[in-house]
């Protein structure tokens, strides 16, 4: 079984966990949602034994089971044991996006079946602290689609060389809405001129020509992409020979419409093109102008 090929999806309740396990059907894993953990081993050794080869797996897991974590945590080092390598993707996402999801779908949380769904999540949260101290992927859901989601998850498990470089998530946000949860570098581009000021810009975001022209027209816009651009490229090797196996960046300015999508945007181009894998989102850039 490949490295990449053994994959346990977990998270919390409402973040997108069977959403993934269907992307990760999608993309040619045999997958079982829901599976006990203390089952797990068992069903690995099935998948060596199998006469059909089975060499990519995807398993959903949630802390619905009383036992849960003794129960996971021996499964996995029985895996370790037994020479499987695997990967843990961890969905997560704000408390105010979990709770909207519950409500638009009037579902209980598991963990809170008689009370409010908060008291669910933060019983769900101190349960999976661990599992997601040891996870490989931290997906933070909260501003995502499930589009967004399966755009991710596919990079994240595409063939090939891919596998073997680093996965760089770039974030705009609007600093008054809040930083990204899961953010490893925050660029904040406040400092540089504001299209907001400029009437004719205003309505527009920083995807648009005419605000994008704007932005970089200035002499320390291009200075300061070229030095960020040199930093993540110095950091790069450094974050691989820890063991880190992707990068969130978060760029932010106050909105999240303007300036910061356009210079996101500018450095993705600029990744892209020294052959990195780059997911980009605009997590504000739909929101109100409340400047």
């Amino acid at each position: 079984m490949s490295t990449q090929g053994f994959v346990i999806v977990s998270g919390l309740s409402g973040a997108g966990k069977s959403t993934a396990v269907r992307v990760l059907e999608d993309l040619g894993y045999f997958c079982v949602d829901n599976l006990p953990p203390d089952l797990i081993p068992k069903f690995a050794e099935l998948c060596l034994q199998s006469r059909e080869q089975v060499n990519k797996v995807a398993l959903g897991i949630d802390a619905r089971g009383g036992g849960f974590f003794d129960h996971v945590f021996e499964s996995l080092a029985t895996l370790k044991k037994m020479g499987i390598s695997y990967h843990i993707v961890f969905l997560e996402a704000q408390d105010d996006a979990l709770v909207r999801r519950f409500k638009e779908t009037r579902r209980r949380h598991p963990l809170a079946p008689e009370g409010r769904v908060l008291d669910g999540i933060a019983a769900e949260r101190a349960r999976m602290e661990e599992l997601k101290g040891r996870a490989t992927h931290i997906i933070d859901t909260t501003w995502m689609t499930p589009a967004q989601l399966k755009e991710e998850l596919r990079t994240i498990f595409a063939e090939g060389e891919d596998l073997e470089r680093l996965l760089i998530s770039i974030v705009t946000f609007g600093f008054k809405r809040g930083l990204p949860l899961d953010a490893d570098l925050v660029f904040d581009v406040r400092f540089l001129p504001n299209p907001y000021y400029v009437e004719s810009l205003r309505q527009h975001t920083g995807l648009e020509e005419v605000v994008r022209q704007y932005v970089l027209k200035f002499s320390v816009t291009k200075h300061f992409l070229t030095k960020v651009h040199n930093l993540i490229e110095f950091l790069i090797p450094h974050f691989i020979k820890e063991g880190k196996t992707s990068l969130v960046i978060g760029v932010g300015c106050t909105g999240g419409r303007h300036r910061s999508v356009t210079i996101a945007e500018e450095l993705a181009q600029m990744l892209r093109a020294d052959n990195h894998r780059v997911l980009l989102q605009h997590r504000d850039i739909k929101k109100d102008l409340l400047e």
